[in-house]
């Protein structure tokens, strides 16, 4: 039986974010329906991180988020749509405009160790990178998010043509350090300090970027 088949729960949990009683009730309801979806988002995101995409089930997620599965259905469509939302993820890419080229890597590395190792929220990049590694759909939607942002970043430092041909490269740096040091914690990797890391990815991604 496919769990993630829309379902047809008679649980009598209901979501009052789907009752308008008038117009003048319309903030309420949008408010109550954000923080539902919200629930879903936040459910959905720790479920997805301790068991991958191929283990969570939308009854799981609706069980975490106390609703309805059919609630999860109504917002979100099915398992896929839900993980796109759940792991909606903008790098946050610094400005490289003004950033000298001897330095372009440098940034880049430490941006990403930054995420990595700061703000916890961002741990959503973790949960996508271990699950792209065994699941097609995590991995197109990785490379989507990488390929939309990464190559416009680098576009501001190298121009177009350039940041096209060498953001494949690029990103496959960033993405190994963060298989290697944080998901496969390699120990020869993760002994490394901040510095170390840095100064060690950093000439490989300089070679990358170097006019050829």
């Amino acid at each position: 039986m496919n769990q993630d088949a829309e379902p047809t729960s008679t649980d009598t949990r209901t979501d009052t974010s789907s009752t308008d009683t008038g117009s003048t009730d319309t903030t309420g309801t949008d408010k109550r329906s954000d923080r539902t979806k919200a629930a879903i988002l936040r459910a959905a995101r720790e479920r997805f991180a301790a068991q991958g995409y191929e283990r969570t089930t939308i009854r799981a997620v609706a069980a975490d988020a106390d609703i309805d599965p059919s609630m999860v259905m109504r917002y979100f469509g099915n398992k896929a749509h839900l993980f796109d939302a759940a792991l909606a993820i903008d790098l946050r890419l610094p400005d490289l405009t003004d950033v000298p080229a001897e330095k372009l890597a440098r940034v880049l590395v430490r941006h990403f160790l930054d995420r990595w190792e700061g703000n916890p929220a961002d741990e959503a990049l973790l949960v996508l990178l271990r699950s792209a590694v065994t699941n097609e759909h995590a991995a197109t939607r990785m490379h989507e998010i990488f390929a939309s942002q990464v190559a416009p970043t680098l576009a501001a430092a190298l121009g177009p043509e350039t940041a096209r041909r060498k953001a494949g490269l690029v990103s496959a740096q960033l993405l190994g350090l963060g298989l290697t040091r944080y998901l496969l914690r390699l120990p020869a990797v993760t002994a490394l300090t901040r510095d170390e890391v840095e100064d060690g990815l950093a000439p490989a991604i300089e070679a990358v970027l170097a006019p050829k």
